[in-house]
């Protein structure tokens, strides 16, 4: 990962990051608008948007739903002052892979875009367990050939299941894996995350394969 958007309507901040990054050795773009950085993505190829939400006009949500509705398939990663779950939770469904709440230490930065890196680079071109089959350059995922649609964060959050089949997963590594952080115990994030993504590969379908194991995390089983 090495070309990175920024949008981000706080001179300092967008100042600070943008010199941060760079030092880092990332090529770096700034926009303090959508409308500037709309023009960016038209004439540049980004791995990465770090998107604030608060933006003037079209906040950040919003237009992270209007660049994923336009095909757009690299990485955002979101700045929030809202830290509620529900504002997490927001972010993620418009298409963020990852927030990050401020005031924040540019080291944490730094560890999530490398976190999302690493993803990128453990990509296969799809992954199958029985007739569970998720496309990963169309992002699309089906059961049984009936066609599930997944937001971005649980497309993400069943792409770690399906990558570690049959096994024991708890709430940290889902946490580190999918959220790029630490397992926050106070938040139920995570579960509501299950929750839907459960009720979308699991429960239409006759057997269940989405477990909770009391005490210890989730699994994914194999059905083949």
């Amino acid at each position: 990962m090495q070309n990175i958007l920024i949008v981000e309507d706080e001179k300092k901040v967008l100042a600070l990051v943008k010199e941060g990054l760079m030092g880092a050795g990332y090529a770096v773009e700034a926009a303090e608008s959508p409308e500037a950085a709309r023009t960016l993505i038209r004439n540049n190829k980004f791995d990465l948007i770090i998107l604030d939400v608060m933006l003037p006009g079209t906040s950040g949500i919003e237009f992270a739903k209007e660049v994923r509705g336009g095909g757009w398939s690299g990485f955002i990663l979101m700045l929030t002052a809202l830290s509620t779950t529900n504002d997490k939770i927001q972010g993620l469904d418009a298409g963020a892979d990852d927030y990050l709440t401020k005031p924040f230490e540019f080291d944490e930065l730094l560890a999530r875009i490398r976190a999302l890196a690493r993803r990128k680079a453990d990509n296969k071109s799809s992954l199958k367990n029985g007739t569970l089959v998720m496309d990963l350059l169309s992002r699309s995922v089906s059961r049984d050939g009936i066609r599930i649609d997944l937001t971005t964060k649980e497309f993400s959050l069943l792409e770690f299941f399906m990558r570690h089949l049959d096994k024991v997963v708890d709430r940290n590594a889902i946490a580190r894996q999918v959220w790029g952080t630490e397992f926050d115990p106070d938040s139920n994030v995570i579960d509501v995350y299950i929750n839907h993504l459960r009720k979308k590969i699991d429960n239409p379908f006759p057997r269940k394969i989405l477990k909770t194991v009391v005490g210890q995390g989730y699994v994914l089983q194999k059905t083949e």
